[in-house]
Parts: structure tokens; C-alpha cells; sequence
């Protein structure tokens, strides 16, 4: 059955050809997502939404929404998203966070250029037969000092061009190295030295908790006098209360802003003040930028819903449309494998271990781990998938710790996962073979080679003659099927496992028989 997508925003003409020329079935409803209601309503039949920042998806939305796999943002914010929500129902978010950089660097350094010369002003006052010449006094942006906060993808494109434009360029991000900064040609300082050195100050940050009002009433007072501020980048990250008091007092000379707390801004602090310039959050608003990314999430989309790339996406590991058809084996091992730990964990955890060994080292261990952990959560929590499993083992202090090795002498590949609780450390391994499907090589020390079944028994046990012909005549006598019997052990009349698949599931009666045999320590259920 060919997947659904809905767009519920407007997306160019192109950006939906996409869609049905890789042969998706397209409801294209510009307008839709400002119907909540109707939106809830029909949600229901897509596996993928396709949206601008008109729509908000909310978690009463997502709970209708029990086919949908991804959403598709076109543009970068995703704050009309419920990104919990929609990760906790295994749901793939995805933006395009670079489709409108350029576009977004311009409106800036124009705004900034705009402060600095009053155009908006000296144009109001032209066309209603003014002549003030004198009035509108500017100042060079030539040899002047430009504070970047954020210097990612927009914030390096705005220093870039600032440096064509002779300014100095001092950028605070605590993610830029030394020598990325070198190479930009900023330089890189701490935000209070920013504060006290700009002339002007643009953001480019997200809005987070630790960014949220980073301009507020001190750092305005610790700033240069006269230094205009810009933002194209988030509402939020300026107190605009305490920035109107500057520019009232003549601390802050002028301020251009794109973006506000409060989205339509119909009424704002900042607003009637005669050194304030304001665009109704124009940073992505051109023709080229619009096309982009409306164009760039339909392939994102498609790609992900027909191939299992996934890119851009803000709650799961990017993996690549190259990559995906060989890493899905190793998601199925990986899911395996921590399910098996899951199932045969009854006690706190503290931490799982996940290594790769050889040529798994060398793929997207991100998504590998992801799915590992996905498969241990479930089995005790139920709700979890691979998308959401990161923040739910986050949340319950399980420390996840990730190793790799270039090479193992006996596999091509070894995946391992070790869970460590409050009385042992419990491990398990496996690898891919040729006929790519995933099977169990080692259990705590001891080899073995079993694939895995949708209904299994795992037995530890002495290893003492009788006990295969025990426990194969106790299910025997239930009417159990055995479909695959491994044993292994650690030496003879040592320890000893039995990984049993059988036909359909084992009753707790037949189960507490198996228990009861001579040398068998544990009997437990397993289903995958």
C-alpha cells in the first residue's frame, strides 16, 4: 500500500510533485493546519504530515495520529511541534535547518545596516514630505565590532559577510573550538567580554532554558553605550521589557528585531519606540528559501518513508539513504539483542554497556544504540521505540556508555550488550551473517549460534547427563513443540544455557514443570 502524506500548510507546486512522482498518494490541504479540529480528524489516515509554522501539532493531535511515522517541518523551528509527544509515539521529526541560512544571515546583516542608518525611519519621514537631513544622524558599520551569539550555520554566514563589510567579529558559542574560530576569521570570546566589546550584537542561538532571556536587565547595563542589538534567530532570547527600559535610557542606541515572544506580535514592548526597527519574522521569508526547504522536506520525507533515511531529524540519529538498507540487519540484531537483556533483567539498572566490534564498528552506532536500548526498555516499560528510548532511559538514570573496536578475530561483526544492576553484569552478543539475519553467538561467556524465534524458553542449568531428554519429554507431554534446541556451556559439568525455540507459547504450569527438573537454576519465557 502506497504511503500517505498531508500537507496542511502551504508548500509550492514542486515540492508536491515530489511526493507523487515517488508514488505517494498526496492530500494537499494549504489552510488545514489552521483548523485544529479538522486536522485531528483527518490525521488519522497519513504516515506523513508535511507543515510550515502555521500548524501547531499538538499531543491531542498526536494521539489520532496512529498510522503517522514522520512530520515534516519546512523551515528550521520546530516549536509548533510536540516533540515529546511525537517522540514517545515513535514518531520522526525533521526540519531543514539549513534550506534558509542564507536568507535568514541576510535579514540580518539588512536590519543591522537598516539600525545603523535609520532607513526605515528616514523613509516614513521622506514620503510624508519631510525633509529631515539632519534628524537622521547615522553611523558606519566600517571598523566597528559585531558580538555573534551563536555561531552555527547562520551565525558563521553572518560573520562571514560582516567581515566582507570591515567589521571585527567577536562570536560567543560554547560548541565553536579555537580553531574553527581561526578559520572563520572571529574571534572567539566568553559572553560577558561580548557584552562589553560590541558595538552591535546579533543572535543566532536557539531558545532553550539555558539561553532563554540571555540579554536581560544586567547584561544590557554591562554593555558598551550605544550598542545596537539584532535578532533574527528566537523570540525569548532578549527580555523585551528590560531592552525597551535601555533604549528609554539611551543605554541600548537601537534594537532591529525579526522575532518576539509572543508570535503574531500585535501589541510589544518594543513597538512605537523611534530607534526600534520591526519584520513580522521575515528571516526566511524569500522566494528562493521558501522553494528550498519545501523542496528539500518532501525528498527528506519521501526518502524516509520509502527507504528509512532519516535526515535532519530532531529527536533520532540521521541515517543516510546509502546506509539504511545495510544497517537495518544490524537495527533488527540490536533490537534482538536488548530485548534479550530486557527480558532477563528483574532488578534496578545502572548502566548498559553497548560495544561494536568490526565492520559494525564502522556504521551509525547512534541509531544501533537507539534500537538496542529500545529493546531493553520495552519488555518492563511497554510504550518505548526507538525514537523515544534515549530520553526514557535519560529519565530513569540509566547511563548508557557506547564503545567501538576496529576488529574482532572470530566475527566480521560483533554487537554486544551488557546491563549492570545491583547484584551482577549480564551480556550478550551477536552478529549478522551472510543470509542477513541476526543470531546470538555468546551469552555471558558461553558460545553459541541460535537465531532467534518469536517464542523461546532460555534455560541456565548444570551441565549433568539427562537433562536434554528431561526437558524435552516434559514438553513433549504439553503438546509443545521444539523448533530449534542450542546448548553451550562454559566446561564440561560446569554452568550450562539452553536456548530453546518452540511452537507458540509456553504455560506457566509447563514452565514451573521445566523449573523443577534436576540441575536447571532458571527457566524464563522469551518472545521477539
Amino acid at each position: 500500500m502506497a504511503a500517505k502524506v498531508l500537507i496542511s500548510d502551504a508548500l509550492s507546486r514542486a515540492a508536491v510533485q515530489i511526493f507523487k512522482d515517488r508514488g505517494m498518494e498526496v492530500e494537499f490541504q494549504p489552510g488545514l493546519g489552521k483548523d485544529k479540529d479538522k486536522l485531528a480528524a483527518l490525521i488519522e489516515g497519513f504516515d506523513g504530515l508535511a507543515i510550515r509554522s502555521a500548524t501547531k501539532v499538538s499531543a491531542k493531535i498526536l494521539e489520532r495520529a496512529s498510522r503517522l511515522k514522520v512530520i515534516g517541518r519546512a523551515g528550521i523551528g520546530v516549536d509548533n511541534v510536540d516533540i515529546a509527544a511525537a517522540t514517545a509515539k515513535g514518531i520522526i521529526v525533521m526540519n531543514t535547518p539549513f534550506g534558509n541560512s542564507i536568507t535568514t544571515a541576510e535579514h540580518a546583516i539588512t536590519l543591522m545596516l537598516a539600525l545603523a542608518r535609520q532607513i526605515p525611519q528616514a523613509d516614513l519621514s521622506t514620503q510624508a514630505g519631510k525633509w529631515e537631513k539632519n534628524r537622521f544622524m547615522g553611523v558606519e558599520i566600517t571598523a566597528k565590532t559585531l558580538g555573534v551569539i551563536g555561531c552555527g550555520n547562520i551565525g558563521t554566514i553572518v560573520a562571514d559577510r560582516a567581515i566582507g563589510l570591515r567589521m571585527k567579529v567577536i562570536a560567543y558559542d560554547p560548541f565553536l573550538s579555537p580553531e574553527r574560530a581561526l578559520h572563520l576569521g572571529v574571534e572567539k570570546v566568553e559572553l560577558a567580554e561580548l557584552f562589553r566589546r560590541a558595538d552591535f550584537i546579533t543572535l543566532h542561538a536557539p531558545l532553550t532554558d539555558m539561553t532563554r532571556n540571555i540579554i536581560d536587565a544586567r547584561s544590557l547595563a554591562a554593555m558598551k553605550k550605544d550598542v545596537r542589538i539584532v535578532n533574527c534567530a528566537r523570540g525569548g532570547l532578549v527580555d523585551e521589557v528590560a531592552l525597551r527600559a535601555a533604549l528609554d535610557s539611551g543605554q541600548v542606541a537601537g534594537a532591529a528585531f525579526d522575532v518576539f515572544v509572543e508570535e503574531p506580535a500585535t501589541a510589544n514592548p518594543l513597538f512605537g519606540h523611534p530607534n526600534v526597527v520591526c519584520t513580522p519574522h521575515l528571516g526566511a521569508a524569500t522566494m528562493e528559501a521558501q522553494e528550498n526547504v519545501a523542496l528539500q522536506i518532501a525528498e527528506q520525507m519521501s526518502d524516509y518513508l520509502l527507504r528509512g533515511a532519516i535526515t535532519n531529524a530532531v529527536n533520532f540519529p540521521s541515517i543516510s539513504a546509502e546506509e539504511a538498507p545495510r544497517l537495518t540487519p544490524y537495527i533488527a540484531l540490536a533490537e534482538k539483542l536488548g530485548s534479550f537483556a530486557g527480558q532477563l533483567t528483574e532488578s534496578g539498572v545502572s548502566k548498559v554497556q553497548i560495544s561494536y566490534e568490526g565492520m559494525v564498528a564502522q556504521m551509525n552506532t547512534k541509531a544501533l544504540t537507539s534500537a538496542a536500548l529500545a529493546g531493553f526498555l520495552r519488555p518492563m516499560l511497554q510504550d518505548v521505540n526507538v525514537v523515544s528510548a534515549a530520553i526514557v532511559a535519560k529519565d530513569r538514570g540509566i547511563v548508557v556508555e557506547e564503545t567501538t573496536r576496529d576488529g574482532n578475530r572470530d566475527y566480521e561483526s560483533l554487537m554486544t550488550v551488557a546491563v549492570v544492576n545491583e547484584h551482577q553484569s549480564r551480556w550478550v552478543s551477536g552478529t549478522v551473517f551472510a543470509d542477513g539475519r541476526p543470531r546470538i553467538v555468546n551469552i555471558k561467556g558461553i558460545r553459541m549460534d541460535a537465531e532467534f524465534a518469536p517464542s523461546m524458553i532460555y534455560i541456565t542449568n548444570l551441565d549433568k547427563p539427562g537433562f536434554i531428554g528431561r526437558f524435552s519429554s516434559t514438553l513433549g507431554e504439553a503438546g509443545i513443540n521444539i523448533a530449534t534446541f542450542h546448548v553451550g556451556r562454559d566446561m564440561p559439568g560446569g554452568q550450562a544455557i539452553a536456548l530453546i525455540a518452540v511452537d507458540g507459547e509456553v504455560p506457566a504450569q509447563v514452565l514451573a514443570s521445566v523449573q523443577a527438573l534436576p540441575q536447571v537454576q532458571r527457566a524464563k519465557p522469551l518472545k521477539f
